[in-house]
């Protein structure tokens, strides 16, 4: 199914970065399993509603594994399965930058939820880099308000109660409609839209691929599912791409050691 493909839409998810050392939020050690208040963080009403939880958020921000995190063998792949010619579009819900820092051309990357390194005021809309944020919160200021017009500044990442840009979601659902396999890497596939664009691309008559560690809503409705590690699934699929087409016939594989596939 992966080799007869000629176009392939890829959505990635938190497990495609766990390899690089940033923990997932859903997983059985996820930041939000461990820590259910951190959700909170990343909640618009509470963000607005509550200093404490800014302050909390600016800390939490200076502290992202992001900052210093590499590209793994996960996001190698997709820069391999680029070159290739075959790959229409890369659909991420991660806001690490790790695809781009990889290879993957920034132009064919989709960031669903945003990106962690840019910074906006919630009442002006001035954009500004995070890194400069973080050096005033450094500087002693726990809350740093716009410089603008004095409004709550946040990330350029879509918290809870927020809507995906427009042109973003556009993009998404072009990707997701023109492509002949949608292949879901690392995502609990549980957040809307970006789940929903497994059931846009299956009405387009595209199979749909799942790989990832812990089951999803979506294996029962999937053409093929691999269970494991993303980091290993991944460059075995895009390296090896046995020969002949899987057709329409679901299949689930439980095999977590790459090193065991036919």
């Amino acid at each position: 199914m992966f080799a007869s493909a000629r176009r392939i839409t890829v959505l990635t998810g938190a497990g495609v970065s766990t390899g690089s050392g940033i923990p997932d939020f859903r997983g059985p050690d996820g930041v939000w399993t461990t820590d259910p208040g951190a959700q909170r963080l990343v909640t618009l009403a509470d963000y607005v509603a509550d200093p404490e939880v800014r302050r909390a958020a600016w800390l939490s921000r200076a502290a992202n594994p992001a900052w210093h995190a590499r590209p793994n063998p996960a996001h190698h792949a997709l820069v391999d399965l680029e070159r290739t010619g075959r790959l229409r579009g890369l659909l991420t819900q991660n806001i690490d930058g790790l695809h781009q820092r990889a290879g993957s051309d920034p132009d064919s990357v989709v960031e669903l939820h945003g990106s962690l390194f840019g910074t906006v005021c919630l009442d002006c809309g001035a954009r500004g880099r995070m890194r400069e944020a973080l050096d005033r919160v450094a500087q002693g200021e726990a809350d740093p308000p716009c410089r603008h017009c004095g409004g709550i500044l946040k990330s350029t990442t879509v918290f809870f109660g927020e809507a995906l840009a427009p042109e973003v979601l556009r993009r998404a659902r072009t990707a997701a409609l023109d492509c002949e396999l949608l292949v879901a890497a690392g995502t609990s596939l549980t957040v809307q839209p970006a789940a929903g664009l497994l059931d846009l691309a299956a009405r387009a008559g595209a199979a749909v691929l799942v790989c990832n560690a812990e089951p999803t809503p979506y294996d029962q409705a999937a053409d093929a599912v691999l269970r494991g590690p993303v980091g290993e699934l991944l460059p075995r699929l895009v390296a090896a791409a046995p020969s002949g087409s899987a057709g329409r016939r679901r299949a689930v594989s439980t095999w977590g050691d790459p090193s065991t596939w036919p």
